[in-house]
């Protein structure tokens, strides 16, 4: 599992920052979180492949988390793609993106397949055989989601010197591998577990986008691997994350404590700031695992 980071401040872009955009690259996924101006540059300059997204997740309709979509849209169309695109976010958001293009007579070659969501409780948007996608309803000045990845547990890892020690056949590798009990020419049951072990831990991520503190979001977190959460302002300006329902980082170190998490990464920085380090300084208090998001940069779990 491994995160790219395109941008992570909020409001307007400037020369050297970007607002909220991420990619997920997660059993063979690589999935578009939020999409922010200047995405897709961002993806050119860290050489990320625009066929291989093929789901785009918005947590809400504020510009700095989608203005860049239907830019990034457009370039698909240009560059002749043919397979289906999926994007899942609040309800209106097939109405903007479908308005310009019906304006400027750009229908895409390719299925657009919209998956608008309204509840205020948590949905499973997506799922296959490796992986699984829950929104997390959130708490902001428009209806807002983050989105929680999970990984599903893989078939138990085979010991190679216990089947051959038994005489195990071939044939019973695969049953063996989820999880079934061998019965022997002899008519010995030998339990899975003298034949496999366990299979790695399943990653999952939680991204939370814009949000007032919410610590009822804690229970579907609990012992998430990776918590990114908003840390709009420090504490000092509590008073502004209040007002505008954003969320501080000592407030988003809360939530990982009580969550479990196994690491947190910080990011939406209000450009007032012009020290990030304050913002680990003051999360580590509650938190010591921390890390901030900073605009290129890759996390590799």
């Amino acid at each position: 599992m491994k995160l790219i980071i395109l941008g992570c401040y909020s409001a307007t872009p400037r020369a050297f920052t970007n607002p909220t955009s991420q990619v997920l690259d997660i059993q063979n996924h690589l999935f578009l979180i939020d999409c922010g101006e200047g995405t897709q540059v961002q993806l050119r300059k860290h050489r990320i492949k625009f066929a291989r997204i093929r789901h785009i997740f918005i947590s809400h309709l504020h510009g700095d988390h989608f203005f860049g979509l239907p830019g990034l849209i457009s370039t698909l169309v240009l560059l002749g793609r043919e397979a289906p695109l999926h994007v899942y976010g609040p309800k209106g958001i097939k109405e903007a993106i479908t308005l310009l293009l019906k304006l400027g007579n750009s229908w895409t070659n390719f299925p657009l397949v919209f998956h608008e969501l309204s509840s205020r409780e948590p949905q499973l948007v997506f799922e296959d055989e490796k992986v699984e996608v829950h929104t997390i309803p959130l708490d902001h000045r428009v209806y807002t989601n983050g989105y929680l990845f999970r990984e599903k547990p893989g078939p138990r890892k085979l010991d190679i010197d216990a089947v051959l020690r038994y005489n195990i056949d071939r044939c019973y590798y695969r049953n063996i591998k989820n999880g079934r009990d061998v019965l022997l020419d002899t008519g010995e049951w030998i339990s899975n577990e003298k034949l496999t072990s366990d299979p790695p831990v399943p990653g999952s991520y939680a991204f939370c986008s814009d949000t007032v503190y919410k610590p009822g979001i804690i229970g579907q977190l609990k012992g998430v691997g990776v918590l990114y959460h908003e840390s709009t302002f420090l504490e000092e300006h509590k008073d502004l994350a209040v007002k505008t329902k954003h969320s501080t980082a000592k407030q988003a170190a809360e939530i990982a404590a009580g969550a479990g998490a196994g690491k947190l990464i910080l990011g939406h920085y209000s450009v007032r700031y012009g020290n990030l380090e304050v913002f680990r300084e003051e999360a580590r208090t509650v938190f010591p695992d921390t890390e901030l998001a900073e605009d290129g940069k890759v996390f590799d779990f």
